[in-house]
């Protein structure tokens, strides 16, 4: 009996010594390591963390190992989201609450070479998600693939908000707790024909008036769009380092809205927007002299304003195609199923499969 009782001691021993001996140690990695590589915009603060801006704007790694942990903050005083990608499958969207840091662990799939993506599914106007490393095994090192790129410009649609309701219902939570940028057509866009791209977009914005504003207490995107936040911050420049292969540009709807009736809303003044649309143009033309620039219609225009819409796009497209050739994208109109009239996440996908064939044959 004692001997029995001596054996089942030492086999315990020898196995927790062996557990102990196969325990992996996880290195952290610092947000300013070199094996992240960052797209959209982004600020490196003072903390050495770094900022994702705008839309799906990302952090990439890859990791190799059995686990991961992932540490991120709010750069603001109210929580935010960011969705989550493994080698290619989407994983899910996870809240990031405020002051606090933020860890998201999960165990890695494969033993080597997990691609991680880490996208902010909110805008900028929600305050940034600011990184601050990684713990895990071991990073490989990226290498990068020279790929089309496509930017997209627009407003709430283009930033995917209203579009993700699996969780939340609409009308309930924050006005963009339904946020999810990873769904968006220009992301599904970009997934699908293999390109790098970038959201530049703000809800409610148009090109010469919002939603609900005649250009008197809020910006429009050409007053934006130069500046990093997407706001009227100018101390802070956006530069973009690679110029895209095509530029595609969804705005008007707000343009044409009636707002909610709350402010005076003057009848739609087509001069004042085609002005502010060739302005914004010629503006893009001198930042990526190469580029082939897209005009899309609205999916959630329908009727007498859809056709004043498409009118509109002509004539910009008109005013350029002596020396550039611009083309329009004529979206089929829908009923939306997101939150706020927008598109849910499979609008989203309609709409991306409309653009498919056009961006395809552009980048061509």
């Amino acid at each position: 009996m004692k001997f029995h009782l001596i054996s089942i001691i030492l086999t315990f021993s020898i196995f927790f010594s062996c557990k102990q001996n196969n325990v992996v140690k996880l290195n952290y990695y610092s947000s300013n390591s070199t094996e992240f590589e960052y797209k959209g915009r982004t600020e490196i603060l003072n903390d050495s963390t770094v900022a994702l801006i705008n839309s799906a704007s990302s952090v990439d790694f890859l990791v190799n190992g059995d686990f991961v942990n992932i540490y991120l903050s709010c750069g603001t005083g109210s929580h935010n989201y960011v969705s989550i990608e493994i080698n290619g499958e989407y994983l899910k969207r996870y809240r990031l609450e405020v002051d606090k840091l933020n860890k998201i662990a999960f165990q890695l799939p494969q033993k080597k070479n997990n691609k991680i993506v880490v996208f902010k599914a909110t805008e900028a106007s929600n305050g940034t998600i600011n990184f601050h490393g990684i713990d895990a095994q071991n990073l490989s090192v990226f290498q990068k693939l020279d790929r089309p790129r496509i930017e997209f410009i627009g407003n709430s649609i283009t930033s995917g908000m209203g579009a993700d309701t699996e969780e939340i219902p609409c009308d309930t939570g924050e006005w963009y707790d339904q946020h999810n940028a990873y769904f968006s057509y220009g992301a599904i866009v970009a997934r699908t024909l293999n390109t790098d791209f970038i959201l530049n977009s703000v809800s409610g914005i148009g090109m010469y008036r919002n939603w609900n504003d005649e250009n008197i207490e809020e910006p429009i995107m050409p007053q934006v769009y130069r500046n990093l936040y997407l706001n009227i911050d100018s101390t802070k420049v956006y530069k973009e380092q690679n110029q895209p292969d095509i530029v595609s540009i969804c705005i008007g709807t707000n343009d044409l809205s009636e707002g909610d009736g709350t402010k005076p809303r003057l009848p739609f003044d087509r001069a004042k927007y085609l002005k502010n649309y060739i302005d914004f143009v010629d503006d893009i033309y001198k930042s990526y002299p190469d580029t082939k620039v897209a005009l899309l219609t609205s999916p959630m225009v329908s009727g007498e304003k859809a056709e004043i819409l498409l009118n509109c796009l002509k004539e910009v497209e008109q005013k350029f195609n002596k020396d550039r050739e611009i083309s329009i994208f004529e979206f089929e109109t829908m009923a939306p199923n997101g939150c706020g009239f927008h598109p849910d996440i499979n609008d989203h996908k309609k709409m991306a499969d409309q653009l498919i064939p056009f961006y395809a044959a552009l980048l061509k």
